[in-house]
């Protein structure tokens, strides 16, 4: 994958970064935004939980940082996991 962006012509700045950061972690473009997009999600569900559970204590009295635990290993897997 980073072979593939260096026979990429030269660019800076904001739109080179389109290409680098996925590429620094191993990924595509799309496959980056498959995977941010994801972990957008799971964290608004944990939000939602977290919300319902301010105004009712006893619903989702667990779920919000169950589900934060888990997308720390998550991406904790993928750091130590070669590209």
């Amino acid at each position: 994958m980073v072979d593939q962006v260096a026979k990429l012509p030269k660019k800076t700045g904001f739109i080179r970064q389109f290409v680098d950061h996925p590429a620094s972690v191993g990924e595509t473009y799309f496959g980056h935004m498959k995977f941010a997009g994801w972990f957008a999600s799971k964290l608004l569900l944990a939000g939602g939980a977290a919300l319902v559970h301010a105004v009712i204590p006893p619903l989702f009295e667990h779920t919000a940082g169950n589900q934060v635990r888990a997308l720390f290993h998550t991406i904790e897997d993928r750091e130590q996991s070669p590209n």
